[in-house]
């Protein structure tokens, strides 16, 4: 099995990220068994038919054009308040049959397989992503040729669908099958179609942080700073002088620039993604259930997807876990370090590093802050 998200949908994450990122089209072939699990046509079955999903959780296409909500939709009452966009099943079910593409969307939210590998991946990448699936008729062509405002992963796991992908060299095609996973970088005009039998393809999206987004956040303190007086009035018929001053102002800003703690901004970078994230935890109810009778004995593991980053703060430390962080002290830094570099342990592995009663303390709270989860 591959050792990662992105192992599993580039092949080898090393190559990818030092030769393929941000640079050109890349296909790989995986393990369909790795790969088709994450979503089957039996779970799209489940999510369209039997989980009352709601708009805009999906939405149907057909011919290039989005339809109308109202065209698969309808409205219901729960607790004696109204629903609406509800999924009608029967209606979706029959625009499919009559060749319209149903998509997925936000799949990450609500699809653990998916929420699981999009968590993995945005922690290799240090990158948000999301994830789309969709659901083609035989034959059936969803949107036009089109690109991307961001960077995909796309990958096939049920049937089959033949790609037009436009490079500099002119389109290529390609049919995309169970197995086969391709990385489009931003702005790649493609197009898709399913073939003889009905297609399911899941769409990785990676909404790419940019140089210009960390240098504006950087210098975001220096421009605030500058004063938001009126311009002088009568400055049209003196633009010398407002030139003279504006020089004078922007020099000041560029002497503060100049000063930034470059480290300290790329630390507050850090920080901010790891503690933005959306919380997944899988399994958490029965983690709660059973951290009051963690002993030292209880087999434990670091929940896939979840960052445990370090940030010292005088004698404490700031623990980025993701979607928060935590505040601990310094004297726990050597335990933080060991879970860390564990898989999996037991509370006991942490002995030389704390006593009984503190290390169950330390992994009952990790349990319950969702970083580690009890092996059941």
């Amino acid at each position: 099995m591959p050792d990662s998200a992105l192992d599993l949908l580039s092949g080898d994450a090393q190559t990818f990220v030092s030769k393929v990122w941000a640079s050109r089209t890349h296909v790989h072939r995986a393990d369909p068994d790795a790969l088709v699990p994450l979503l089957s046509l039996d779970a799209v079955d489940t999510l369209l038919t039997s989980s009352a999903i709601r708009t805009p959780s999906i939405r149907l296409a057909q011919d290039g054009a989005v339809l109308p909500e109202s065209a698969y939709t309808r409205g219901a009452t729960l607790a004696g308040k109204p629903l609406t966009g509800l999924v009608d099943p029967r209606k979706a079910l029959a625009l499919f049959e009559g060749g319209a593409t149903i998509v997925l969307q936000g799949l990450h939210r609500y699809w653990e397989p998916i929420t699981r590998l999009v968590a993995e991946l945005e922690l290799e990448l240090g990158h948000p992503c999301q994830a789309n699936a969709y659901l083609t008729p035989p034959g059936a062509q969803g949107f036009a040729v089109h690109s991307d405002s961001h960077d995909v992963f796309v990958f096939q796991t049920a049937g089959s669908k033949q790609w037009e992908i436009h490079g500099p060299d002119g389109a290529e095609e390609l049919l995309l099958e169970p197995g086969l996973s391709m990385y489009l970088p931003t702005g790649t005009p493609h197009a898709a179609r399913a073939q003889d039998t009905v297609s399911l393809h899941v769409t990785v999206g990676i909404n790419q942080l940019t140089w210009r987004g960390l240098v504006e956040r950087s210098v975001a303190d220096v421009l605030a700073a500058v004063p938001s007086d009126h311009l002088p009035a009568g400055y049209l018929d003196h633009p010398a002088g407002l030139a003279d001053e504006l020089a004078r102002r922007l020099e000041t800003v560029a002497a503060r620039i100049r000063d930034v703690d470059a480290t300290a901004s790329v630390e507050a970078e850090v920080r901010r993604f790891l503690t933005s994230r959306s919380p997944r935890l899988a399994g958490g109810l029965h983690d709660v259930l059973a951290a009051g009778t963690i002993d030292d004995r209880t087999r434990l593991r670091r929940r896939p997807g979840h960052p445990c980053v370090l940030i010292p703060r005088g004698d404490r430390i700031d623990v980025l876990l993701g979607d928060r962080s935590i505040d601990v002290p310094g004297r726990l830094r050597p335990s933080l370090d060991e879970v860390r570099l564990r898989g999996e342990l037991v509370p006991a592995d942490l002995a030389q590093h704390l006593d009984a009663q503190s290390r169950l303390v330390l992994c009952r709270r990790l349990v319950r802050e969702g970083l580690l989860e009890v092996v059941r």
